[in-house]
C-alpha cells in the first residue's frame, strides 16, 4: 500500500518497490525478496526499518561498511567541485589515486576502468598488444578451471563456468583451462602461442579456493621462463580482504598485470589494472584503449580517500585479526555440523561447503536478519565489510548455527 509520509512524500510497500523495480527492469537478477533503503556500519536496513547484519558486502565491495563519514564528506565535497570531465582533459583526483594504487599494489602504472570486467578487458588487451609489440606471434590465453572474471565477450572467454558461457559461443579464440593448484597441467597447455596465464590468487565465484604458494611461484617462474606474461585478479580478493592489500603479495611474487575493482572505491563503481613498466613500455599506447568515465574526479576521489583511509586504519593487521578469528569460529562450527565438509578461505573472504545446495540455507539467514551469499551451489560464501569486529563474528555464527541445525528442513531454490 502506497502512504503519505510526514513530509508528505510517497512511500510504498517493500512488495510495491519490488513489483516496481521487476516491472522496468530486464530480468538478469534472482533478487532476494527485500527492498534496502539505508546502511549504518556493518548492518543494512529495509524499507520496513528490518536490521541485516551484512556478510556480503555488496559482494566484497563495501570495505569501509556503511555511513562512514570521512568517505562521505570527501565525496559530497568532490561532488560540489567537479564529478566528471573526461580524460581528454587533466583532473586533481586521478593522479593521486593512481599513485595511492601504485603506493600498495608495487606496481608501476595504472588505467582506471568502470568495473572489474572493464579491467579485466584492458589486461586482455594489454597482454595482447605486448605480444604483438614484442613481435612474438603469441596470442593465446591460458585460465584456470573454477575461475570467474566478468561476464563481457572477453571476459567471459578466460571464465569457465559452462553455463555462463554456453549461451554466448562462440567466444574469443585462443583460450584453454588449467587445473587451479595444478601446475604441470598448466605447463602442459603452454604453447608458444601463449600470451599470458590469468588467474584469481582466491577463487571467490568459483568457490573460495586458495592458491597454493607453490603453485603461485610455479606461475610466476613459469612465465618469466616462457616469456608470457602472468596476470592476477584481485577484483574480489584485493585490497586487504586476505590480510595483504593484495593477495598475490602474500606469496612474494609480483605479476606483470594486477587487476582490481570492488573495495578500491567503497562502494563507487570503479575498477583499475596496473602493469610493470616493461609492460607499459611495450603495450598499450594512445589510441589503444580509452573509456569514457574511467578516472574521473568522482570514482577517483573515492578511491584515494578509500586507501587514505585503509593505510592510516592499518586495515591489513585488523583482517589479520578478526580474519584468525573468524577461521577459529567457522571451524568450531565446521565441527558441530555434519553438513558441513569444510572452511575455505583467508582472512576475511571465507567459505563454507556443505553436503548440500546452499541456497535454502541464505534464504533462512536472510530471515534471521543475516545477509550471506553463495560461491557455486554447495559454498556459503562470507565477504562481509572489513571494519566488522569479533563481537560481529560471533553474531553471524549464532545465526548460522541456528539455520543449521535445522538443516533437514532446508530446500534449495535458483539463487545458487
Amino acid at each position: 500500500m502506497i502512504t503519505a509520509t510526514a513530509k508528505g512524500m510517497v512511500k510504498m510497500t517493500p512488495n510495491e518497490y519490488m513489483q516496481a523495480t521487476d516491472k522496468h527492469l530486464v530480468h538478469t537478477y534472482n533478487r532476494f525478496p527485500v527492498a534496502l533503503d539505508r546502511g549504518e556500519g556493518v548492518y543494512l536496513y529495509d524499507t520496513d526499518g528490518k536490521k541485516y547484519l551484512d556478510f556480503a558486502a555488496g559482494i566484497a565491495v563495501c570495505g569501509l561498511g556503511y555511513g562512514n563519514q570521512e568517505l562521505n564528506t570527501a565525496l559530497k565535497e568532490q561532488i560540489d567541485k567537479l564529478m566528471h570531465s573526461s580524460n581528454l582533459y587533466y583532473n586533481t583526483t586521478c593522479g593521486r589515486a593512481a599513485d595511492a594504487l601504485k603506493r600498495v599494489s608495487g606496481m608501476d602504472r595504472v588505467f582506471f576502468t568502470n568495473s572489474g570486467t572493464e579491467a579485466i578487458e584492458g589486461a586482455l588487451k594489454a597482454a595482447r598488444k605486448y605480444a604483438w609489440k614484442k613481435q612474438t606471434g603469441r596470442y593465446a590465453y591460458i585460465a584456470m578451471e573454477d575461475s570467474f572474471h566478468g561476464r563481457s565477450m572477453g571476459a567471459l572467454s578466460v571464465t569457465e563456468h559452462e553455463a555462463y558461457r554456453t549461451p554466448f559461443e562462440p567466444l574469443i579464440p585462443g583460450v584453454s583451462f588449467a587445473k587451479f593448484n595444478d601446475l604441470d597441467s598448466v605447463k602442459r597447455l603452454v604453447t608458444d602461442e601463449t600470451c599470458a596465464i590469468i588467474l584469481e590468487p582466491l577463487q571467490g565465484e568459483g568457490g573460495i579456493n586458495t592458491a597454493a604458494p607453490e603453485f603461485m611461484e610455479g606461475i610466476r617462474k613459469l612465465c618469466d621462463e616462457e616469456g608470457i606474461l602472468m596476470i592476477c585478479d584481485e577484483i574480489q580478493c584485493g585490497m586487504a580482504r586476505t590480510g595483504e592489500m593484495f593477495a598475490c603479495q602474500s606469496y612474494g611474487v609480483k605479476p606483470d598485470i594486477l587487476v582490481m575493482a570492488k573495495a578500491i572505491g567503497s562502494g563507487v563503481p570503479v575498477g583499475a589494472f596496473a602493469m610493470t613498466e616493461q609492460v607499459a613500455e611495450y603495450s598499450l599506447a594512445p589510441g589503444d584503449h580509452g573509456t569514457t568515465y574511467g578516472g574521473n574526479p568522482f570514482a577517483c576521489a573515492a578511491v584515494a580517500k578509500t586507501i587514505e583511509i585503509f593505510e592510516r586504519e592499518d586495515m591489513k593487521a585488523h583482517v589479520k585479526e578478526v580474519g584468525a578469528y573468524l577461521e577459529k569460529r567457522l571451524d568450531e562450527l565446521a565441527e558441530s555440523f555434519d553438513m558441513v565438509l569444510e572452511r575455505r578461505g583467508r582472512g576475511l573472504i571465507q567459505g563454507l561447503r556443505l553436503d548440500r545446495p546452499v541456497g535454502g540455507t541464505i534464504n533462512q539467514a536472510l530471515e534471521e536478519g543475516l545477509l550471506i551469499i553463495s560461491a557455486r551451489s554447495d559454498v556459503i560464501r562470507l565477504v562481509p565489510p572489513l571494519v566488522i569486529g569479533k563481537e560481529h563474528v560471533d553474531e553471524m555464527i549464532g545465526v548460522l548455527r541456528k539455520v543449521l541445525g535445522d538443516g533437514s528442513e532446508i530446500n534449495a531454490d535458483s539463487r545458487n
